[in-house]
């Protein structure tokens, strides 16, 4: 989807409104290419550094907003992601700013729900539930990170819904995947790599 120049303006421009955000000022312009006007889903994430702990993450898993505003937005609330207090100035040179750039959600069709397990693919897939009004998203990084199989990255995807682990089960919970191209700092500021996950398929 993206090559890796447009992976790297991302990272900046989300770095930049972090910054400028943060510290009350206007941010600067950017060119960006026509592909940026396109509506996408994206996610902004902020870890700090060298402890590699989440800090703030927010997005946009529909594309609903053209991805140059997405970023915008999506950046701007990881810097006062609910979960924690507001970040801080002082704090800026310790984070490390990633981007997450989503493919449209695909809802998963199963004929019983332990099919699910075999329609997921660690390192690749990110994974939404939803029941009634409850809803909860969890990027395909997440599941590797944690070193969950499909089974566990299922349940931890219904608990951040606010459901029970074993919701899924369920035949009133939606399930739906999609995949990303992950882009993220090394250090604070520092050179962008597009982070490779590698898939591991786990079977029931």
């Amino acid at each position: 989807m993206y090559t890796d120049e447009e992976g790297e303006l991302a990272v900046r421009i989300a770095r930049e409104i972090v910054d400028s955000h943060t510290k009350g000022k206007a941010s600067k312009l950017f060119q960006i290419p026509q592909k940026f006007n396109e509506k996408s889903g994206v996610f902004v994430t902020l870890n700090t550094w060298p402890k590699e702990e989440l800090r703030g993450c927010i997005g946009y898993p529909q594309p609903v907003f053209p991805l140059i505003k997405a970023i915008i937005k999506a950046a701007e609330g990881a810097t006062e992601d609910p979960r924690f207090l507001p970040l801080r100035e002082e704090e800026l040179d310790n984070l490390t700013v990633e981007v997450s750039l989503l493919t449209p959600p695909d809802l998963i069709q199963v004929k019983k729900p332990k099919d699910y397990l075999k329609e997921i693919t660690i390192g690749v897939d990110g994974l939404i539930v939803s029941q009634g009004p409850y809803r909860g998203l969890l990027l395909p990084q997440v599941a590797v990170e944690w070193n969950w199989g499909a089974e566990e990255f299922l349940s931890q995807t219904c608990i951040k819904a606010g459901l029970q682990p074993n919701a899924w089960l369920d035949e009133t919970t939606k399930l739906s995947k999609f995949q990303s191209e992950i882009f993220a700092e090394t250090s604070p500021r520092g050179d962008v790599k597009r982070r490779i996950l590698g898939a591991s398929h786990v079977s029931p």
